[in-house]
């Protein structure tokens, strides 16, 4: 538990020393929550759906744990590539504990930056329905951290340079972002359409998010639960054997 415990207080350290890392990664979600929905908040409004900001901001809370989470796997290159993780990797350790530490820190990082999002939308307008319910909220934001910083892990155990990873991810992420139904309701889409949300992993955290804050759902919220940790669970799984091949 020592071995985890410093890991994940080590990615926490990093987060905290880079004030410009929190602010930059802070100014989408801010553009996507104005740009978007005042600026179809109307159209959304006069086509029946409502209030767009109270669709919008558990959508863009999603995309801001998603994009921390996945780009922590670049820390884990750059330790290979300064020789911070052969440090790590030489102490009487198991790897699975390095792993683990590595991917709670990150997803915490992560959610912290989740609920900073959080904030901003209640400022811009966005209300919680029901305030008993937001420690699910924080859940489905950890929930969605922790399958995504286990990803980006995961992918970051096989690769050696930083500009490989990012194309990887660039490509990644946006399909999961914009077909998580984060931005767009899903139920009138195409059937193939619908089909990738389906196996979308975030489609279930989006929804358990919106859920969580404003009453709006499309699957059973224990489905959504079931379905990311049995996820979650998977990569875990594939990234600790991936892990324990890399040379120290």
């Amino acid at each position: 538990m020592e071995a985890i415990y410093i890991m994940w207080l080590r990615q926490l350290k990093r987060y905290w020393r880079s004030k410009s890392r929190v602010i930059g990664s802070l100014a989408q979600p801010v553009l996507f929550l104005v740009a978007l929905g005042f600026g179809f908040g109307p159209i959304f409004e006069k086509a029946g759906g409502g209030n767009y900001i109270q669709f919008l901001a558990p959508g863009i809370i999603a995309m801001s744990v998603l994009f921390t989470s996945m780009f922590n796997g670049i820390s884990l290159i750059w330790d290979k590539q300064f020789g911070f993780l052969k440090e790590t990797l030489v102490a009487p350790v198991s790897r699975a504990k390095i792993l683990l530490g590595r991917t709670l820190g990150g997803a915490t990082v992560a959610t912290i930056q989740g609920i900073f999002v959080l904030i901003i939308s209640y400022i811009i307008g966005f209300r919680i329905e029901n305030f008993i319910m937001l420690p699910i909220a924080l859940l489905f934001m950890f929930l969605i951290a922790l399958l995504f910083t286990a990803l980006g892990t995961t992918i970051a155990s096989k690769l050696e340079d930083m500009e490989g990873f990012q194309l990887i991810m660039s490509f990644l992420i946006m399909p999961i972002f914009f077909m998580s139904g984060a931005l767009f309701p899903v139920e009138d889409l195409p059937n193939p359409l619908k089909i990738v949300t389906v196996l979308n992993p975030l489609s279930y955290g989006v929804d358990g998010l919106r859920c969580a804050l404003n009453g709006i759902f499309n699957t059973a919220i224990l489905k959504d639960i079931a379905v990311l940790v049995v996820i979650i669970s998977i990569i875990l799984a594939i990234g600790t054997y991936l892990f324990s091949k890399i040379e120290a």
